[in-house]
Parts: structure tokens; C-alpha cells; sequence
């Protein structure tokens, strides 16, 4: 498979630790969009959003992700790439989306575990599990409009990065692995 490989789904759910697990587990290059436009203008994600404001963020957010599909083959999006409806567009038509899809009470407790505050301002300022039953609700949807393949993201990184490679198996996007002995 030569197109790159996005993974889509809400803060939590193990875009970039099952991301990287696949890339590894698939010999390809990884890259996070949050990761690569942090270090591209030397900001944190809430840095940008109070200097910039949510609208200027998603903006680069965009512009992230074109920047590095040329460059990676498994990409982890931020939560909010849905919402631009050229970001979705643009994943459907060069890549394979994968969408991780997990409850909100499951992305709650993991953010609370490891909240990263300095890399990702809440969006509503209420509480992390009222958060993410808000957010779920209003994106679920786009996730799942999106998606070529969607996955419960509630089990390991190892064991949902290899179902990734047994969809993408029956939907002709790769060889066999397993006959290789690769998984």
C-alpha cells in the first residue's frame, strides 16, 4: 500500500500509541499532526489557541496535514480534523481512515490518567467526562462519514494495530502478513 494510512477519532482514543504500533508492526514512517505542527512553529497546541484562537489552530491544523501526507505513511490526526469538511475530503481521497472509536466514559478516564493540559486545552472548560459526551456527540458522525474502516479502540495498541492490518488484508489494500509471519 503506498497511500498513507490516517488514523481519525477523538482525544483519547490512541491515535498516535496504536499509530505508532501500526507502523511499526508495518515497517512505515509515523507521524502525529498535532506532534509535527507543535514542533513546526515551536508552540504548544495552547499556545496557539490562545494566540490564535480555535479558528487559527484548526487553520494549521489543515495545513498540517497536507504538509505530512506527502511525507509519512501513518498518520494520527488531531480529534478535531473531522470538522473541516476538506480535511475529511482530503483523507478519503488519499489515504485509508481509520476511525478509533471508544466511549466517552473509556476517553474520559484515560485523558484524566494523562491529561497532557499543556498540549490540549479543553474545549468547553467543564469537566473532562461532560467533555467528551459533548464532543462524541456532535463529531460521532464525521468519524464514522469518514472512515474506510472503523475499530474498537478499548483493547491494546498491539492487538487493534493488528486488526488494522487484517482490514486492510480483506479489503485488498496489502499482502498477507500472517503468511509471512509478521503478525
Amino acid at each position: 500500500m503506498t497511500q498513507p494510512i490516517f488514523m481519525v477519532g477523538a482525544r483519547g482514543c490512541g491515535k498516535s500509541t496504536i499509530g505508532y504500533s501500526l507502523a511499526q508492526l508495518l515497517e512505515y514512517d509515523f507521524v502525529d499532526t498535532d506532534h509535527f505542527m507543535q514542533q513546526s512553529c515551536q508552540k504548544t497546541v495552547a499556545e496557539i489557541v490562545v494566540e490564535e484562537g480555535w479558528q487559527g489552530f484548526r487553520q494549521r491544523e489543515s495545513e498540517a496535514l497536507r504538509e505530512v501526507t506527502h511525507k509519512q505513511k501513518v498518520i494520527a490526526t488531531g480529534g478535531g480534523m473531522v470538522l473541516a469538511e476538506e480535511n475529511r475530503r482530503f483523507m478519503q481521497e488519499n489515504g485509508w481512515v481509520i476511525y478509533l472509536h471508544a466511549p466517552a466514559s473509556v476517553l474520559a478516564q484515560r485523558l484524566m490518567v494523562s491529561p497532557q493540559a499543556d498540549q490540549r486545552p479543553t474545549l468547553t472548560g467543564r469537566p473532562i467526562a461532560e467533555e467528551m459526551v459533548d464532543v462524541l456527540a456532535a463529531r460521532e458522525a464525521l468519524y464514522r462519514s469518514v472512515a474506510h474502516h472503523i475499530l474498537d479502540a478499548t483493547r491494546s495498541p498491539a492487538q487493534v494495530a493488528r486488526e488494522v492490518v487484517r482490514a486492510m488484508e480483506a479489503a485488498g489494500l496489502m499482502a498477507s502478513p500472517v503468511s509471512q509471519g509478521q503478525i
